[in-house]
């Protein structure tokens, strides 16, 4: 929640901390912007399938990781379709709105982002979220 406060308070193109560090490793752009598609896709991801399983919404659950990813890549296609009206509805305004900063792929580098993270959060930590709905679940139950 603080990435979507801060990069709405600088807009994501001028968050000052990613403008000190674009002459360090040389980028052409403010990248703060993909480190906010990095947690869309990272924090939808556990939300989901923390829904998934606890209240079992698939019975194969080797379907779960597929379709966990499948939520958070419309969630983040949801996402800059609205960025997209809110351009169209706005006019002039969209330019600092959108942030792309000349970047005509930046939709779907924002897209691959949140892709890229979900699949590392469903990866990364599924076992780790198991056992705490697994430790919740006992101590509910006794």
């Amino acid at each position: 929640m603080c990435v979507l406060f801060v990069g709405g308070h600088y807009t994501y193109a001028r968050v000052p901390l990613f403008d000190w560090l674009r002459p360090i490793f040389g980028w052409h752009r403010n990248h703060y912007d993909r480190l906010g598609h990095i947690v869309q896709g990272f924090v939808p991801a556990i939300v989901t399938r923390e829904v998934f399983v606890r209240l079992q919404i698939l019975r194969k659950t080797r379907w779960q990781p597929f379709l966990v990813v499948c939520v958070c890549f419309a969630i983040s296609a949801f996402y800059e379709l609205i960025e997209w009206w809110t351009a169209l509805a706005s006019g002039d305004a969209a330019i600092s709105f959108l942030g792309t900063q000349g970047d005509p792929w930046d939709t779907q580098e924002d897209m691959f982002c949140a892709l890229l993270s979900a699949i590392a959060a469903v990866v990364l930590l599924s076992r780790i979220q198991d056992r705490a709905i697994n430790r919740l679940a006992t101590r509910t139950s006794s």
